[in-house]
């Protein structure tokens, strides 16, 4: 697959997103075997722990909403802001969160993460999940959420890194270049989608190289926390 950038990118994905968005809760949960609900959870928690309540939270790159729902069933959130670039995954977010009830704590809403809709300094915490990964420049998007969390804020994110050492990288790799495609293309009807998953976990940050990053974007007393052998992270830190 040919690597994209910039805008390009940007609009590759948003149409992949689109074309997978009615499988796309299917998908996630059969390639971890129903674990990305429990680390969204763990990534709600963690987001917010410290943080005074209520709590104002955004989730970017919401997708279906999940992180932003684990987000509004917290003690310490009064409100959530769930963004997303792709329509249709809004749509399903937005149904997701009035068959649970929560529609009175969490709004969803259009927007780029390279241009978040909201003023400074307007959040408490902030999540992501999975969206790193496929935003046009990462750095740009680290530091419009610096930009809307307040000096003392949180940030967690989940994201799918590249393991290329220890003994479980040969498993990883395994799975991500030959099971996730099939899958994707068995389930999803769509390969190409599935094809460029593992190609851009292979072309990401390793998890020191993504932490120095959130670092250089106004992220301090950064950290991170490795699940699923080390192929999955929760990235935290603390705006300056």
């Amino acid at each position: 697959m040919t690597q994209l950038r910039g805008e390009e990118k940007a609009q590759y994905v948003a149409r992949m997103f689109a074309r997978i968005a009615r499988r796309y809760d299917l998908l996630n949960a059969v390639m971890t075997g129903g674990a990305h609900q429990r680390w969204r959870r763990l990534a709600a928690r963690l987001a917010v722990a410290g943080v005074p309540g209520p709590a104002q939270a955004l989730d970017v790159g919401t997708g279906t909403g999940d992180l932003a729902l684990a987000l509004a069933r917290r003690p310490e959130v009064g409100q959530v802001a769930g963004v997303d670039v792709v329509p249709e995954m809004l749509r399903l977010a937005q149904r997701k969160a009035a068959r649970r009830g929560l529609q009175g704590r969490v709004r969803f809403l259009q927007g780029d993460a390279l241009a978040l809709p909201f003023p400074e300094r307007s959040f408490d915490c902030v999540t992501t999940g999975f969206t790193m990964r496929n935003v046009a420049d990462v750095g740009a998007a680290l530091r419009e959420m610096a930009r809307v969390t307040r000096p003392g804020g949180r940030l967690a994110v989940l994201e799918i890194f590249p393991v290329t050492r220890g003994p479980a990288a040969r498993l990883v790799q395994l799975y991500f270049r030959r099971v996730v495609p099939l899958l994707g293309r068995l389930l999803s009807g769509d390969a190409e989608a599935y094809r460029y998953l593992p190609a851009s976990v292979e072309r990401f940050y390793d998890v020191a190289g993504f932490a120095h990053l959130l670092e250089e974007s106004g992220w301090g007393q950064v950290s991170y926390r490795l699940l699923a052998l080390g192929s999955v992270s929760i990235h935290l830190g603390s705006r300056r």
